[in-house]
């Protein structure tokens, strides 16, 4: 059956905090931020647990991501008092008995769709909206974004408070804020995601950076 298509608000001059308000306004409890544990999920962790302690949160666990991402998980939720959700696809064994050991190296792209965009529809069709870090200026493939737009990929409204944001800009807050985030990004890994297919480097380069691959699949329909 087809979704309807709500009629959205411009929010495009509006600010991060007043997207995110209007966001959990509108659709809490059947919104959630889809967290990363990058530097902009650091700045939208502080802003949606200020408008609502309540507030969802999600994180896709490949049983792959490194291990100072594992631990920043921990201490976002000793910070915020909450518990994130844990978004999960089969187990590496299991993946491993139907598809060869790391299949990562031989389709990277089905990999992620087993990993991450299976279990984030299979959790998405539960929800009304989801929020996520995308910032404009990161990719060629982002550079369309809007504040708030609807999802055609699955089905539901997709909030970017920091569409609009510069990398400058979010650093800006992370360090102003005090907030924690990934170590990481101080060894010059710009875009976190498994450790097997995240390499350092500038932007989204050091994502995938032995294949054609630029997107997981999260956001965009054919990637």
């Amino acid at each position: 059956m087809a979704v309807a298509v709500p009629t959205l608000p411009d929010l495009e001059g509006s600010s991060a905090q007043d997207v995110v308000a209007w966001a959990l306004e509108t659709y809490h409890p059947q919104i959630a931020l889809a967290c990363s544990f990058q530097k902009e999920e650091s700045v939208l962790l502080d802003l949606i647990f200020k408008a609502n302690p309540d507030a969802r949160v999600f994180a896709l666990d490949t049983d792959v991501l490194f291990e100072e991402t594992y631990e920043l998980w921990r201490r976002t939720e000793a910070r915020y008092d909450t518990t994130i959700e844990r978004w999960h696809g089969p187990s590496l064994e299991q993946q491993a008995a139907e598809h060869g050991d790391r299949l990562w190296d031989r389709d990277p792209s089905k990999c992620c769709g087993i990993r991450k965009v299976a279990p984030l529809k299979e959790g998405l069709s539960k929800l009304d909206a989801w929020t996520t870090g995308i910032r404009r200026d990161q990719s060629p493939a982002r550079a369309g974004a809007k504040k708030v737009e609807w999802d055609d990929a699955f089905g539901l409204v997709k909030v970017n408070p920091l569409a609009d944001w510069s990398d400058k800009d979010v650093w800006k807050h992370v360090l102003a804020e005090g907030l924690p985030y990934n170590p990481l990004h101080d060894r010059d890994y710009a875009s976190i995601g498994c450790f097997h297919c995240t390499k350092q480097g500038a932007g989204r380069e050091g994502r995938w950076a032995s294949s054609a691959k630029i997107e997981c699949g999260l956001h965009q329909e054919d990637a």
